[in-house]
């Protein structure tokens, strides 16, 4: 039994690449043996790619999320698509909206939202969605624009109807753990409404830790406490779960199985 975080801030966890490393070698004694590693800035992603890059079952993505619009980088297109063909380079993102914190303004949150999908679309790559409070604008331009090499919609804060009319893209769900919080009752009601196949899980570390770990800083290993509560929900077996995970985060981030 294995499984895949698909989305980890590993570089926001503990500064030192030491304990980077640490954190690493704990997921894979609870087999969680390949982790996507996320940066919100392509400043943070040079420095945390070279540090993990010697580590096997560590991928990177590589986007600017919301949050950095009013700072993208100098030439920073030309800088994310070099980044794009690294080796273990295997999605573009975070991007997406946050009207949450009102980063910059949504005009120029939309056009840096847009211009990542076009350069994921050039780039053949899928990409990784921040939705925060922007499902309308999101969904509005994900139908004209996603790309072809399809999206998924990370730590999934969306209700079911949502859910439903997103299925009509070629996209995934990605849930975090919030999942497994009591009163997530809007998340638990779409996970039982989705395929199976459509469904990737992620530690969202060190945020969004799974409730049986409340108030500790959230990291990879803990994937296993919100793979468990989601086999409980759909009433699998843990092993054949974690089976059609794995396989779904291999197809999704087109990695071998």
């Amino acid at each position: 039994m294995q499984f895949f975080d698909t989305h980890a801030h590993l570089g926001l966890i503990y500064d030192d690449p030491i304990d980077q490393l640490r954190v690493i070698q704990e997921a894979k004694k609870e087999n969680v043996t390949r982790i996507i590693s996320i940066c919100n800035s392509l400043h943070d992603f040079s420095t945390v790619y070279a540090n993990l890059k010697p580590i096997s079952g560590i991928y990177h993505a590589v986007g600017v999320s919301p949050s950095e619009v009013n700072s993208p980088g100098k030439d920073w297109i030309q800088q994310l698509e070099k980044n794009l063909k690294l080796p273990n380079v295997v999605a573009l993102g975070e991007t997406g909206l946050d009207y949450f914190k009102k980063y910059g303004d949504k005009r120029s949150q939309i056009e840096l939202f847009i211009t990542q999908l076009e350069i994921a679309n050039k780039n053949d790559m899928p990409i990784i969605i921040h939705n925060r409070d922007a499902g309308k604008d999101i969904m509005d331009i994900l139908s004209e624009r996603i790309p072809k090499a399809s999206a998924v919609f990370h730590c999934y804060s969306e209700n079911a109807e949502y859910a439903k009319k997103a299925l009509d893209l070629p996209v995934y769900f990605s849930f975090a753990g919030n999942l497994t919080y009591r009163n997530a009752k809007n998340l638990h009601e779409t996970v039982m409404s989705l395929p199976l196949d459509r469904i990737l899980i992620e530690s969202e570390s060190p945020f969004m830790v799974p409730a049986e770990f409340r108030n500790m800083r959230n990291k990879p290993s803990y994937l296993v406490s919100t793979a468990k509560f989601l086999a409980d929900m759909l009433e699998m077996d843990l092993e054949e779960l974690s089976a059609q995970l794995w396989k779904n985060s291999c197809k999704f981030f087109r990695l071998p199985e």
